[in-house]
């Protein structure tokens, strides 16, 4: 712990991506997650039964839908809906106490759960929306990656051409023509996003002191 009292620290920031099915915001995720040791994945609390090779509190918080009916009913989470016939949302708790610390937390969520986090908590949000170069791109990308039938990347497709729609309630958009740029895109904004001088914790006493000669 820094005891200088002139010393400046910075809260932590939600950095969300967005993005229709295989525009690449997964990808991205991984790459910001794997580069950068200041940002942390947030764990999303589930109703689904856990899968082989998951493990609770990392992949998911698993809970029963009593247990997700209370925290929805006492307002605990920042986002959360219902998708088929589970539950999933993100409790608001664990990553306050992140952001408290100085630490950013990443959300790999849709446009529907970034207007939530948006309502709760918009100082602390920073969102990315992550554009295909274009719709052919975008089936092709969903078709070779081989894991939906031909009706299931018709339908993402169809989803995804709404999803769009959205674009313009984000902070920042990304066309994602290459992995690499988009990645390196996606850190540039991030890093420019902790040096916010409203995110500076303690500047003002920072430069006083400097004013002081110290």
């Amino acid at each position: 712990m820094n005891d200088d009292p002139y010393a400046v620290r910075r809260r932590g920031l939600m950095f969300v991506l967005s993005s229709p099915s295989g525009a690449g915001k997964t990808t991205i995720s991984r790459e910001i997650l794997a580069q950068d040791e200041a940002i942390t994945m947030s764990v999303s609390a589930t109703t689904r039964p856990k899968r082989p090779g998951e493990r609770d509190g990392v992949d998911y918080e698993f809970m029963d839908v009593t247990s997700f009916n209370l925290m929805v009913n006492r307002r605990e989470f920042l986002e959360y809906a219902k998708v088929f016939d589970n539950y999933y949302g993100t409790p608001a708790a664990p990553v306050e106490a992140l952001l408290a610390q100085g630490r950013d937390v990443l959300f790999d969520i849709d446009w529907q759960g970034t207007q939530q986090v948006a309502e709760q908590a918009r100082d602390d949000l920073v969102s990315v929306f992550i554009l295909p170069p274009s719709m052919r791109e975008l089936e092709r990308r969903l078709t070779t990656r081989a894991q939906d039938s031909a009706r299931v990347v018709a339908s993402r497709m169809a989803k995804a051409s709404d999803e769009m729609t959205h674009y313009a309630e984000y902070d920042y958009i990304i066309i994602n023509n290459n992995v690499e740029d988009s990645v390196a895109e996606a850190h540039a904004i991030l890093k420019a996003e902790r040096l916010r001088r409203d995110r500076q914790i303690g500047l003002g006493e920072f430069v006083k002191g400097l004013r002081q000669g110290g």
